[in-house]
């Protein structure tokens, strides 16, 4: 069951130059815990800036924990991780065994989501991992979002952030799993907002049902960012009855090749999706990264999950949905923005231009993901 709760201030966060500094001065003023969650965390000039902060707040006894991931962030140096817990930062590595000899399901489990608590003061809950967003100074940023919340929201996010802390511990060092709740801080606005994750256990379809349930709703428009985009049968199905009913649906996806085999199973899909009437936007300056979502400029979702079988089946992953049109129509604004200047419609002739290895390997990549899909449980979904 998805909670809405009222009472608080949610802003929209765009990219890393936004939300690092953001997420630094909010560390900074941190008078009593600092929790931190993420994929990737890189040992860059951004990794050291967050870093730095991070000592700081430990040394001012300030409790901070860190968490993360130990496939994404893989390549973080034991320098990095000593200086850390030298100066008082609790670090967390969530899944460290990623042997490539053994193919496990759990070792797929990964900690995907991007989250962070303040005191009893404000969270952020996005996509945007700790690492340098452009490729050189003069490249353009990954396009991605996070989103800061202050209000009673936030008492959610904590007590789930403190259960992962608490289970990690208890697994590491055979300590108590037990959480107590948070007091939920008072009324900071006017907005209505869930806290919606992807676990392992009792949440586990819940990021995918809440999609559903907005998509099913539609009255008017969806628009949908997500980098890496091979849904399920009835993901697809929501979207085609949509459009059949009238509802015009948008899609802005990647349209630089990041990951070549995902890239070509992705463009799949285009043949019915184009036929059916969506509309796809392949965004064109730099990386998508954004996953995210605006319905009938009242409902809208940011969070780190994609819509893929590792995200909706597999991966932790949190995402914040909020129902309130001021929140939507600044996210709105920012979508239309990168689909009307910087991204490239595809049409059907573009599909019909296609060589036949390149209709090949489109089939070929989409085959393998629906290898990987019943590997993992998921291979009905994707049929």
């Amino acid at each position: 069951m998805i909670r809405y709760i009222a009472g608080n201030q949610l802003t929209l966060i765009q990219n890393g130059a936004e939300y690092f500094p953001a997420l630094e001065a909010a560390i900074d003023r941190a008078s009593s815990h600092v929790y931190l969650e993420t994929y990737i965390y890189a040992d860059d000039a951004t990794g050291q800036r967050i870093a730095a902060a991070l000592m700081r707040a430990a040394l001012r006894g300030v409790a901070t924990h860190l968490i993360i991931d130990g496939y994404g962030a893989q390549d973080y140096p034991a320098s990095a991780i000593r200086a850390l817990r030298a100066a008082g930062v609790e670090v967390l590595i969530y899944r460290p065994q990623i042997s490539p000899w053994r193919f496990r399901r759990q070792h797929l489990r990964r900690l995907h989501r991007k989250l962070a608590v303040i005191d009893q003061s404000i969270a952020f809950v996005g996509g945007i991992n700790i690492v340098n967003d452009a490729s050189s100074p003069d490249a353009p940023p990954q396009f991605d979002f996070s989103v800061s919340i202050m209000g009673p929201l936030l008492a959610s996010i904590l007590q789930e952030m403190r259960k992962l802390h608490a289970h990690m511990l208890r697994v590491r060092l055979r300590l108590p799993d037990t959480v107590t709740a948070p007091l939920a801080p008072p009324t900071a606005g006017k907005m209505r907002a869930a806290f919606i994750q992807r676990t392992n256990l009792q949440h586990r379809r819940d990021i995918e049902r809440a999609y559903l349930r907005a998509i099913g709703k539609a009255r008017h428009e969806i628009i949908l960012a997500n980098p890496y985009f091979l849904p399920g049968r009835r993901f697809r199905k929501a979207l085609l009855l949509a459009a059949a009913r009238g509802v015009k649906v948008k899609l802005l996806l990647q349209g630089r090749v990041e990951f070549r085999f995902v890239h070509y199973a992705t463009r799949a899909l285009y043949d019915e999706l184009l036929a059916a009437g969506i509309e796809i936007y392949e965004y064109q300056p730099s990386i998508l990264h954004a996953k995210a979502a605006v319905i009938d400029k009242e409902w809208a979702t940011v969070g780190s999950s994609n819509i893929d079988p590792t995200s909706l089946h597999l991966s932790r992953e949190a995402n914040v949905a909020v129902f309130d049109r001021t929140f939507a129509a600044s996210l709105h604004a920012s979508l239309v923005a990168a689909i009307q200047t910087a991204s490239r419609r595809m049409q059907p002739m573009d599909l019909a231009r296609r060589t036949w290895w390149e209709r090949l390997l489109s089939r070929w990549a989409y085959s393998g993901v629906r290898l990987l899909a019943e590997l993992v449980g998921y291979g009905v979904e994707m049929k």
